[in-house]
Order: structure tokens, then C-alpha cells, then sequence
């Protein structure tokens, strides 16, 4: 019966959206082809595997909530576990320190692709490309400084890192047919002021260069930005302005977190900006509330934005999706879950934009029509498209889904 609802109310939808020039089946076909990078950090709250140290670095997760994963298995297991609740195919991002070390210490200038021989194997076995990133937080060599660091030792250690990161990140690219877009992001700062900006920051650039002077075919470099980190509060080293300068020179992916810039700045506008200088961009979606604080992705505005954005610029095909918050105070499957379906229904809100009307009454100087549209879509029922979706894709329609967690919870992560 239920079944039979969801299909009667995707036919209404469907037959308003094709009054105005929508073909929902198309959408749904584009959406298909969506896939979110899911950062499998939420599952652990940025432990890894390489050490039981505590975060640094200018992060922190909050909340202790029971069941989070403790090793590689459990991390797995519920990594699918959400994946189950999720349309559509999706990817995994890494982080370097999520490495299978076989319990010995490896440390990060001596990391192989071989510490990621079994990731690659069950990526390929459950259908699901791997995303790679370098890890400079939370180890011994990281201080407040790592490619910035005037100390040449401590600034070579974490060059070697980073080049064999991408060489992993090569090998990921090249098993799975698929370029692995790798980030690079350090928390590189001061917590009070400093006079040598200039200083740090030619040391930085030096370091990048030396580390992308290899080029490679099977993976895409990308570099992220920050405002600042916690105990960092006075100077970031990687600044948006010092990326986005290195970007356009080098031609390299710009991330762009959302959580990463000033509480007002809008994050959507940048892209149309940026996509006329760069190849491609990557996102991290998250939810900043204060600022960098990494709540689990919803239906804001500013991702609606964000999303509506993409499509407006025609640039589906340039800008790779990836989620990045680590909720440790909430069931961490539901974060993954909750967080995800987000991004896809601000995708799809897009995607049934009547984007050619609305193009036309803004060339033609139509300014009250397009903003009578734009408010009148709000209103459309894009939910029983989405309900559709997930029909079609054997996963749960509506809040089926919190009571399926409830169930995993009660018999794997509650007995952790």
C-alpha cells in the first residue's frame, strides 16, 4: 500500500514538473550519477588506526556517544551499514592514518600503497571508489607548523609524507578506474600574532612544489584552505587567498570546505568564481553553526545554495562532492545517514529547478517573474520525487531508516 502511495504521488510530481519543462525521470537519472565521497572519520571521530593519541592540530571532535568503531572491521562494518540506508553509489574518503598497519607502527614518511591493499580490495568488492588524504594532525613532528615548519627536518618528514600519500593515492586511482582525488590540507598557524606571514607561507609554497613535482594520471590533487584552527586563532598559513593564488598557478583542484571561511561569507558564490580559473573544484560539506564546528549536513540554506549553484553553472561534471563532520555526540551510522540523504535532496532540489524559464526571465530584465518562480519551486513537491528515488533505489522512503539504526544499535554498536 505504501508502495503504491509513493508511486501515485511521483505521478502528481511529475506531471507538475513537466508542466514546467521538467522531466523527473531525467532527474533521477542525474542524481543516479551524484556520488558523495562519505569520509569515513565520522565512524571513529578521527582516530585512525595508527596510534590511540588524542586530536591535534587545531580539531577536535565533541561528544562521546557510545558504539563509535574501534577498528578496522567495525569501521567497515558500519561504513556499509549506512551506505545501505543511501541512493545511489557512493565513495569512501580516507585519511592516511586509517591505514591497515597490521598493528605495527608505521610511521607516515615510510607509508606505502601496500597499507592500503586490503581498502582497495574491499572497496572493489562492495563497489564503492576511494577518495585519499594526507594526514598532518595528531602525530609527534606536528607542532603548530609541518610544510611550513622552518625546521628543514621537520618540514622534509612531512614532505615525504605527502608525496607518498599521492603515490597512493595513484595506486587507488589506477585499481579502480577512476582518478582518487586526494586532498591536502595542514593546520599550519600561530595562536597569536607573528611577524614572518611572509616567511612561513614561501616555505609553504617551496614544500607544495617540491611535493607535486611528480605528475601523475590517476589521481587529482586538491588543496584546502582554513580560516583558522582551534589554538591557531591568529594566523593560518594556508589562507584562502594563499590557495586560491597556488591553484590558479598550478592549475590544482580548490577544496572548498564549508566550514572553513567567515560565518557571513557564502560559499556557493565562490564557485563560479573559481571554476573560471581551476579545472575542477572539490567540496567538504558540513554545517558549521559557529564556525568550523562540523554538525551533520541538513537541508540549510546555504547548502541549498551551494547545490543550487553547481548546476546553475552547468558544472556537474567539475566538482567532486564529499562530506567532512565528525558528530561524536549522536548515533555516528545516523550522522552518515542523515548527512548524506541532505546533500542528495539539496542535489535534487537543484537539479528540478526550472533553471531555462528562470534563465530567460533574467536575460530578458523579468526581475519580479524570476523571483516569483524561484519562490513559487520552493513549494513544488520535489519529496515525492526524492521518495521516488529511494523506491527505485531499495532503500528506506521517509524516517524508515531511524528505526533500522535503532535495530544495529541495539544489537552491534550499544555492545561495544
Amino acid at each position: 500500500m505504501k508502495e503504491e502511495l509513493i508511486k501515485k504521488a511521483y505521478d502528481i510530481a511529475a506531471e507538475r514538473y513537466a508542466a514546467m519543462g521538467i522531466d523527473t525521470n531525467k532527474v533521477m537519472d542525474q542524481l543516479q550519477n551524484v556520488s558523495i565521497s562519505m569520509h569515513c572519520w565520522q565512524a571513529d571521530d578521527v582516530t585512525g588506526f595508527e596510534s590511540a593519541g588524542s586530536l591535534t592540530g587545531g580539531i577536535q571532535a565533541t561528544g562521546n556517544y557510545p558504539g563509535k568503531a574501534r577498528n578496522m572491521e567495525e569501521l567497515r562494518a558500519d561504513i556499509l551499514k549506512a551506505a545501505s540506508y543511501i541512493p545511489g553509489k557512493h565513495r569512501l574518503n580516507l585519511h592516511e592514518i586509517y591505514g591497515d598497519f597490521g598493528g605495527k607502527f608505521v610511521d607516515r614518511d615510510q607509508v606505502e600503497p601496500a597499507h592500503f591493499e586490503s581498502w582497495m580490495q574491499w572497496a572493489a568488492e562492495n563497489g564503492m571508489k576511494l577518495d585519499f588524504n594526507s594526514t598532518s594532525f595528531s602525530h609527534a613532528k606536528s607542532g603548530d607548523l609541518s610544510l611550513s615548519n622552518p625546521d628543514k627536518s621537520i618540514r622534509d618528514f612531512w614532505i615525504e609524507h605527502t608525496k607518498r600519500c599521492r603515490a597512493i593515492a595513484e595506486e587507488m586511482g589506477k585499481r579502480q578506474g577512476d582518478p582518487c582525488i586526494m586532498n591536502l590540507w595542514v593546520h599550519d598557524g600561530s595562536k597569536d600574532i607573528t611577524v614572518n606571514r611572509m616567511k612561513y607561507r614561501a616555505l609553504l609554497k617551496d614544500s607544495l612544489d617540491q611535493i607535486f613535482a611528480t605528475d601523475y594520471k590517476n589521481m587529482k590533487d586538491c588543496i584546502e584552505s582554513k580560516v583558522f584552527g582551534i589554538g591557531l586563532e591568529s594566523y593560518t598559513v594556508g589562507s584562502n587567498d594563499f590557495y586560491i593564488g597556488y591553484g590558479v598557478q598550478r592549475q590544482k583542484l580548490i577544496t572548498l570546505d564549508t566550514g572553513h571561511f567567515h560565518p557571513t561569507e557564502s560559499v556557493a558564490d565562490k564557485v563560479s568564481s573559481l571554476l573560471l580559473f581551476v579545472p575542477e573544484l572539490m567540496l567538504h560539506v558540513s554545517r558549521p553553526v559557529r564556525w568550523d564546528s562540523d554538525h551533520v549536513t541538513i537541508m540549510d540554506d546555504p547548502t541549498l545554495d551551494l547545490f543550487n549553484e553547481i548546476v546553475r553553472c552547468d558544472a556537474l561534471d567539475r566538482v567532486h562532492i564529499g562530506l567532512d563532520y565528525f558528530d561524536a555526540s549522536i548515533n555516528r551510522i545516523g550522522a552518515y545517514v542523515i548527512g548524506t540523504r541532505a546533500a542528495q535532496k539539496c542535489m535534487l532540489r537543484a537539479l528540478l529547478e526550472p533553471l531555462a524559464q528562470l534563465r530567460q526571465y533574467e536575460a530578458n530584465g523579468q526581475g519580479f517573474q524570476r523571483l516569483a518562480l524561484l519562490e513559487e519551486t520552493k513549494a513544488m513537491p520535489w519529496n515525492a520525487v526524492w521518495d521516488m528515488f529511494c523506491l527505485k533505489n531499495n532503500v528506506p522512503v521517509g524516517d524508515e531508516f531511524i528505526g533500522e539504526i535503532e535495530k544495529y544499535e541495539a544489537d552491534v554498536t550499544s555492545k561495544r
